[in-house]
């Protein structure tokens, strides 16, 4: 009995220490396993649009703004510097990210210039008569006849000649007697100019001539023609303007911003819109001393040699002046515009460190056309970005980290809790497209000062089709400007309104390339804006003050883009209480849309956008 208990109890005792055992082993592991799924599942890809990152999305869609495919977001995990910003490889590509190496090199800076070829002022010649009477006969009847020296012009009939061809023959008939009166009768007829052949033909046949010939005095081209048939000439007046085109001028405009880079001796390339595919070199021989009061551009002259006859007074030129901009023998850091962005005050690039990327304020020095002199702020050998400089800050800045607009920061991930993450409330919902007002609403930092006209960029390849829908808009801005040139408030404001209704049929989607959607989105945010100001206000003044900055920012995207058409760029010195604004127009006659009636014909034409 006693054998019989003892094994009850140690069977007993095996069965409690399995039962430990296997809630130890099971128990425990189902709850380890448990912990680590709900981990999991918190994890979520993010994914966002490279044209516009602060957008983000908790699963794959369209861009509420562009309509483009959204990309996974992928960072890396954090560098020991919490200001720098991590990205994979594949992101990179995703979002066209380049960059460049700092180097030196001879710094130069292109101007370019346009201008005109004109005829040479010391080859210019009038050609006056010195008989006074009718013009009975024309030799020369049109301009652009060529004439040689001595050549017959015109030929006129002069009582005054007459007569005092008769005086000369009764002085001869005396001249034995009173020598004197002869010989001041001959010299009446020299101040006329006729030769002492004339005078003796005169003598010989002893009768007046009726008709004398007015000869040219030099070689050239006929540029004017002053007289007509029967017309009544006085002594010394001009008839004719003669101008020597064997040697030109092409005088080319130059601006105040560039007065101080072109010098006297200055080589210049230039090409001639009627002679395509043909280089000229010359030399700047002069420069006005004086700027023209209503163009504001002086004129620099290269005097061309033009015995061909190829160039012609009035065909366009457009030149190119190289000035070396550092320091004789020296070597600048030269970096392209498309890696800086500029506030106007700071001007900032993004250096690549490893993986990752860091915001550094730089010190620009003078702009070379598509690249500046970097002063301060970089040295030979760092790697900054070259391309899609806009797209890696508007990253950093919805990060929280120091970005073009924020230099301090602003916490990580601040930006991101106001974001919408598309949760599961949004899982089975059909992507919704972004409202006109939050679109109008979004912060997009600038990265250029629009209104500055002699920092415009080189035109943007887009497609037609976003050209033509641009022109509908402009359009509609032609016929804005003319309400306001006729003073007419009511008219404006449904200009505005009919302006506003093109702006929203211009597809954003057409702009494949990302320079120009970056472009387009600060742009049209602000064509927007202004155009909305103007429909909401019947005051007419605070409509032209809307309508400057209108203009500034349509200006910017014909130029950057492209309408198919010729425009004229327009300034008025006086507006904006004397601080001057600019204006579209298709004619170059000044209708100005700042003063109206008042002063219709205030402004200049400031340049032609082809």
């Amino acid at each position: 009995m006693k054998a019989k208990n003892k094994k009850l109890l140690k069977t007993a005792g095996i069965l409690v220490i399995g039962i430990l055992l296997g809630w130890l082993l099971f128990g425990g592991g189902e709850k380890q396993t448990d912990t680590h799924n709900h981990t999991g599942a918190e994890v979520e890809q993010i994914w966002t649009c490279s044209m516009h990152p602060q957008i983000r999305r908790n699963e794959p869609g369209l861009c509420p703004i562009c309509g483009m495919d959204l990309i996974p977001l992928e960072t890396l995990s954090e560098s020991g510097d919490p200001d720098s910003f991590q990205m994979s490889e594949n992101a990179l590509k995703l979002a066209n990210i380049t960059t460049i190496v700092v180097g030196a090199s001879n710094a130069s800076k292109e101007i370019r210039l346009n201008g005109k070829v004109e005829i040479d002022e010391r080859n210019a010649n009038s050609q006056s008569t010195h008989i006074p009477g009718r013009i009975e006969q024309i030799s020369i009847n049109f301009t652009g006849e060529k004439v040689v020296r001595g050549q017959t012009l015109a030929t006129v009939y002069s009582p005054e000649l007459v007569t005092a061809q008769e005086e000369l023959l009764q002085a001869a008939s005396i001249k034995e007697s009173q020598p004197e009166l002869f010989e001041a009768a001959q010299e009446k007829l020299r101040n006329w100019k006729i030769g002492q052949a004339q005078i003796n033909q005169i003598l010989a046949n002893k009768k007046p001539i009726q008709r004398f010939s007015i000869h040219a005095d030099v070689n050239g081209v006929v540029t004017k023609k002053m007289v007509d048939l029967g017309d009544y000439v006085e002594r010394g007046m001009p008839i004719y303007e003669i101008s020597d085109l064997s040697k030109v001028w092409v005088l080319f405009d130059l601006y105040e911003s560039e007065l101080g880079w072109i010098k006297v001796g200055n080589e210049i390339e230039y090409t001639v819109n009627s002679l395509p595919g043909e280089i000229f070199k010359g030399k700047i021989s002069f420069i006005d001393p004086l700027l023209n009061s209503q163009t504001r551009v002086a004129s620099a002259r290269v005097e061309v040699n033009n015995k061909d006859g190829r160039l012609k007074p009035e065909m366009f030129a457009s030149g190119i002046v190289k000035n070396n901009v550092g320091k004789a023998d020296s070597q600048e850091i030269v970096i392209p515009k498309s890696a800086v962005l500029w506030t106007g005050k700071r001007s900032v690039v993004y250096i690549k460190e490893g993986s990752g990327f860091k915001m550094r304020e730089i010190t620009l020095g003078p702009s070379l056309g598509d690249s500046y002199i970097v002063k301060d702020g970089l040295e030979i050998g760092e790697e900054i970005v070259s391309n899609g400089t806009f797209t890696i800050d508007a990253a950093v800045q919805l990060a929280g980290k120091p970005s073009m607009m924020s230099p301090e920061g602003n916490g990580a991930g601040n930006l991101m809790s106001g974001m919408d993450m598309g949760g599961d409330n949004k899982k089975n919902k059909p992507e919704t497209k972004m409202s006109d007002e939050e679109m109008k609403n979004m912060d997009v930092p600038e990265t250029e000062n629009v209104t500055d006209h002699s920092k415009m960029e080189k035109r943007i390849a887009v497609s037609k089709d976003f050209q033509n829908q641009l022109k509908k808009a402009f359009d509609q801005y032609i016929i804005l400007k003319d309400d306001l040139e006729k003073d007419d408030h009511s008219a404006t404001q449904k200009s505005a309104e009919t302006l506003l209704n093109a702006m929203t049929k211009i597809d954003m989607k057409l702009l494949s390339n990302q320079e120009a959607h970056n472009h387009w989105m600060v742009i049209s945010k602000e064509i927007n804006a202004s155009a909305t100001s103007i429909s909401k206000t019947s005051a007419i003044a605070v409509q032209r003050n809307h309508f400057k900055h209108l203009s500034a920012h349509l200006i910017k995207a014909v130029k950057l883009f492209g309408i198919n058409q010729q425009v004229y760029e327009q300034f008025c010195p006086m507006a904006d209480d004397n601080k001057g604004a600019y204006w579209l127009s298709l004619s170059k006659d000044i209708k100005n849309p700042y003063f109206g009636e008042a002063m219709p014909t205030c402004g200049e034409t400031k340049s032609i956008i082809k």
